[in-house]
């Protein structure tokens, strides 16, 4: 008997509690679903990593089959105005619905960031430019906090939220070539 009890008393205090949580898991079906963007590159690790110690984790099989870049490649093809198109945001555009969230996803060896831009143009680090003048809001690197916000490390993700209705360009401010174009609808 005294189960029964207990038993009715749980379930009295269970039942007003699911009911409390009820509208919201409701509202969560009314939420956007969010859009993935991938950062990709194919850094080697050996090339960089001997410059930059311990700054390319790239753990694909790129450096096995010899289809990563090298550093010294990665810099003399951003110069030649052809930077490596295995670098990359993917997709370059998204369009999407007023509220719905990014979700950017780095998925390459290296840190990239996802900086808004009010226009394409040269990230911080000069000789990836490819002859392009750094933008304003990449200007100062890391040391600026407004880019330090929009890095994303190897293996993690970033999500960005409330952009407002029209055109948003984002760029990686240490590889520019790396841009997505988002445009954002009622």
């Amino acid at each position: 008997m005294r189960f029964l009890t207990i038993r009715r008393f749980a379930t009295l205090l269970i039942a007003p509690s699911t009911l409390w949580f009820a509208p919201a898991a409701l509202a969560q079906e009314d939420r956007p679903t969010p859009v993935q963007i991938v950062a990709l590159d194919e850094c080697d690790p050996t090339s960089f990593n001997a410059v930059l110690p311990d700054f390319c984790k790239n753990v694909t099989l790129a450096p096995v089959f010899a289809f990563a870049t090298t550093f010294a490649d990665l810099f003399k093809e951003a110069a030649q105005g052809t930077p490596d198109p295995g670098w990359d945001f993917e997709p370059d555009s998204v369009t999407i619905k007023i509220g719905t969230p990014l979700i950017v996803v780095n998925q390459g060896g290296e840190p990239h960031t996802f900086t808004e831009v009010a226009k394409f143009g040269g990230g911080f680090v000069p000789p990836l430019n490819g002859g392009e003048a750094t933008v304003p809001e990449c200007s100062g690197g890391f040391k600026n906090v407004a880019v330090a916000r929009t890095r994303i490390l190897q293996g993690s993700q970033s999500q960005v939220t409330g952009l407002s209705v029209g055109k948003h360009l984002f760029e990686c401010c240490i590889h520019p070539w790396m841009r997505v174009t988002v445009n954002v609808h009622d």
